[in-house]
């Protein structure tokens, strides 16, 4: 991903605020110039289409996930530390940008295009990246059970991880998610852990 100028950051969060108002029906290029102010021509200057903004908006992501776990979890952390810094560096950035939850989590972005299921599984193996090595540690120190897969046990996790974003993000954002975020690290901690 090329990077990301400040006026394009600046284009990208007023996106997901109209995201996060209006859904993907309520992004169009019209609404964004309004909410920043622009003429649609500035915001062509930057992003050709919503799309592009879009595909952006998740690029975006993903590169700052990458390089915020890479700081997060550091190597004379226990597996159980790794597991819920990770957690808890997602809860603390989503609890300040929770536009990107909408981006990542919207009906009908999913029909958008294939770029931007791409760029959405992109985002999903970034995650894996980071919380796979934690699953096959835990397993090789006999923290985890080793009665089920590291794939499986990485789609309980991630699973569990999106339903509970999902039911945050229809919920409107309205409570914060670092206490029950927390709850569902420990939950899913008991679940991986060995008997």
């Amino acid at each position: 991903m090329k990077k990301i100028t400040k006026r394009q950051l600046e284009i990208i969060e007023a996106a997901g605020k109209i995201l996060t108002a209006s859904g993907v029906g309520g992004l169009t290029i019209k609404n964004l110039a309004k909410e920043m102010d622009f003429s649609e021509s500035a915001i062509y200057r930057h992003f050709s289409s919503k799309q592009d903004i879009i595909i952006a908006m998740l690029e975006y992501l993903a590169k700052n996930m990458d390089e915020r776990y890479g700081v997060a979890i550091s190597e004379d952390q226990s597996v159980e530390e790794k597991f819920i810094s990770l957690f808890t560096s997602q809860f603390t950035f989503f609890k300040s940008n929770p536009y990107f939850v909408v981006a990542v989590f919207s009906d009908g972005l999913m029909e958008e295009s294939q770029k931007v299921n791409d760029t959405i599984h992109k985002i999903m193996t970034v995650k894996m990246k980071h919380l796979k090595p934690i699953i096959m540690q835990g397993q090789r120190d006999d923290i985890f059970t080793n009665e089920i897969s590291v794939e499986e046990l990485l789609n309980v996790v991630m699973g569990s991880f999106r339903l509970f974003m999902f039911k945050w993000r229809i919920a409107d954002f309205k409570y914060d998610i670092e206490e029950p975020g927390h709850k569902m690290i420990q939950t899913l901690l008991k679940l991986l852990k060995k008997k």
